[in-house]
Parts: structure tokens; C-alpha cells; sequence
């Protein structure tokens, strides 16, 4: 049975650790705030991009006339052999089952694929990238000359890790997140690839967050998600969040941005002659990267947030739990002191009656 002494020291020890949970718990309730300021000014951008794409698929001829589809190798599709998918994780841990919550969906993703179906991984953050190369094995690439591609070795198996990106989203930079789009476009335009998906945190407030699988290519309407699969948090897991919100002061719902996103759909799209500097088929040839980009960049945006919300909700439950503990420890140690006290009258009072 534990003396006194040693419950004060486990006391302290609780304590010391609930102000490291308490400090963690603002930081990260600071810097969510942040990233939502940062999310909700990068939807402009991406909305203006789609109104731009979206008016001049009416001003150009890149039509297919059997098909009545956009011309385009992006909006081409194809029967999905090998796809790639992009795991958008997180880079530290202390985030309850945010991180879990991805991986399984990229593994549910993987194990319902059709047998035979090749795919390749990127793996964005720590967290996936440590998981997933355990559990598959890196593609190897062999760079041939400066003016040819670089060309894979071959297969080692149905799902591969072709890269990764660690420290990516903990300083989002746009012209990273445009170098890997290009990346992926520059494989699935010389069919390397036939789709690509991205695995990530949709968030819309603390309590309104999602775990989506997104599919980005082929295009099907510019401007348009194509969700897959979704996973929703349960009742208690929002309740949780909430309260968590709710003591570090950061709102639980949404900004109210419909007025402007409204406005931002407009942008371009009136019943006009346009006047370009540059050529319509170029400027669209021009804009669909960074279409993509944005695409990228927004779920990256989205998932930065959801994970510093999930931080702060692990935190606060580790706080109150230090809380709980440190009552439940106290009450025991004074028990124990009770019972010592008991001890030494009663040994008092039988030696004062011995005599």
C-alpha cells in the first residue's frame, strides 16, 4: 500500500502533467483559429479559379462532338488500372484518433479495390508516411538523362509508396502544394496513372468535420466535388469537441461566408464578350494546374485545421482526466493519513492503558 509521501509525489507528477495538457490545449485552440482565418481567405481563390475555367469552356472549341465532353486529357477518363491516392495526414501526434481515423479510410480505400488494381501512395505528414511505408513497399526510380523522364523500376507489389512529404503542412507553402499537382497531372496526362483521389479531414467547424475520400482526376464539371467515401463523427465525439471549443473559447460554427462565395461564383461568368491578353485555350491550358493546386491546397487547409481541433479536444480530455485523478488521488492519500493517524491514537491509547 502507498504511504502518504509517495501519493503526494504522484500528486505532483499529475499535476505538473495536466499544465503541460492545459498549455497545449491553448496553443493548439490559437493556432486553430489561425488556420480557419487561413482556410476561409483561400476560398475566394479557388472559387474565382473555377468561375474563370467555367466561362471559358463556353468560349472555346474543345469540345469532342461525339461525346460532348471537354477535349481535354484531364477530363479524359479511363478505366481505372492504377490509380494514385493522397494521404493527407498529420505530423505529430497528441490529436486523439485523427490520425487513426485517415489511415483507416485509406485503408478501407485500398482493401475495396478491385482486384488487380495497381496503387500508388503519396503520403503527406509524418504520421502516414511512418505507417504506410512499413506496410508498403517504396517505389525505386531510375533518372535516365536530363531531357528523358525518370522511369520506375518494377512493381514490388499491387500498392506502393511512390512519395512523400513530410513537414508539408507544418509550414503550407501554395508553390509546394503546385509542384506536387503538377506532379500528379504530369502522370495522369501520359497515363501513368488513371485517377487520383485524396484521403483527408474535410472541416467545416469543430463539431462539423468529416473524413472524405475525394477523387480530383478526371475531371468530370470544373467546380464540382466528387466525394466517394465519407465518414462522420459520432454524437459523443462532437459533445466532446464542443466542449472543448467551448472552454478555449473558439466558435462552433461556421464563418457565415455564403453572401461572399455567391459573389465569387459570379466572377467571371456574366453574358459578355471577354477580352483576354492571352489566347481562351491557353489561359485555360494555363489554369487548370493551379485549378488542381487549389484543390490541394484547400484540403490541406481543411485538414491543418481539423487536425489542431482534434488537439485541442485530446488535450481538454486529458485535462480533465489529470483533474479527475488528482481528486481520486488526494481523497486516497487522505484516507491513508486518516488511517495512520487511527493507527498511532488507538497505539497511544492501548499503551496508556497497559500501565
Amino acid at each position: 500500500m502507498a504511504n502518504v509521501l509517495d501519493l503526494r509525489r504522484r500528486i505532483r507528477s499529475v499535476k505538473n502533467t495536466r499544465q503541460i495538457t492545459k498549455a497545449m490545449k491553448m496553443v493548439s485552440a490559437a493556432k486553430l483559429r489561425r488556420a480557419q482565418e487561413r482556410m476561409v481567405s483561400a476560398r475566394p481563390y479557388a472559387q474565382m479559379i473555377a468561375s474563370v475555367l467555367e466561362s471559358l469552356t463556353r468560349r472555346i472549341d474543345i469540345f469532342d462532338e461525339q461525346t460532348g465532353n471537354l477535349a481535354h486529357p484531364l477530363f479524359a477518363v479511363r478505366q481505372e488500372k492504377r490509380v494514385l491516392l493522397v494521404v493527407i495526414s498529420g505530423d505529430k501526434g497528441f490529436a486523439g484518433a485523427f490520425n487513426s481515423n485517415i489511415l483507416k479510410a485509406a485503408f478501407n480505400f485500398i482493401e475495396g479495390a478491385e482486384a488487380g488494381k495497381e496503387i500508388d501512395i503519396e503520403a503527406v505528414g509524418r504520421k502516414a508516411r511512418d505507417l504506410l511505408r512499413r506496410r508498403f513497399p517504396a517505389a525505386e526510380y531510375t533518372e535516365a538523362t536530363e531531357e528523358t523522364r525518370s522511369t520506375r523500376q518494377s512493381r514490388k507489389g499491387r500498392v506502393e509508396v511512390t512519395g512523400d512529404h513530410p513537414g508539408m503542412l507544418l509550414k503550407l507553402e501554395s508553390d509546394r502544394v503546385l509542384e506536387l499537382a503538377k506532379s500528379i497531372i504530369d502522370r495522369y496526362v501520359h497515363e501513368e496513372i488513371d485517377a487520383a483521389y485524396i484521403v483527408y479531414n474535410e472541416f467545416k467547424s469543430v463539431i462539423q468535420q468529416r473524413v472524405v475520400v475525394e477523387k480530383i482526376l478526371p475531371l468530370i464539371k470544373i467546380g464540382d466535388q466528387q466525394i466517394t467515401e465519407s465518414a462522420e463523427p459520432t454524437a459523443e465525439e462532437r459533445a466532446r469537441a464542443g466542449q472543448a471549443a467551448a472552454t478555449s473559447g473558439v466558435p462552433l460554427t461556421e464563418a457565415d461566408t455564403h453572401e461572399a462565395e455567391e459573389e465569387d461564383k459570379k466572377f467571371g461568368t456574366a453574358n459578355v464578350d471577354y477580352i483576354y491578353e492571352q489566347p481562351p485555350a491557353e489561359l485555360f491550358e494555363a489554369l487548370l494546374p493551379r485549378y488542381i493546386a487549389a484543390m490541394l491546397f484547400h484540403a490541406m487547409t481543411e485538414s491543418v485545421a481539423a487536425e489542431h481541433a482534434a488537439r485541442m479536444t485530446a488535450m481538454d480530455s486529458a485535462t480533465n482526466n489529470a483533474s479527475d485523478m488528482i481528486d481520486s488521488l488526494t481523497l486516497h492519500m487522505n484516507r491513508v493519513r486518516q488511517a495512520a493517524i487511527t493507527k498511532e491514537i488507538i497505539e497511544i491509547v492501548s499503551g496508556a492503558a497497559a500501565l
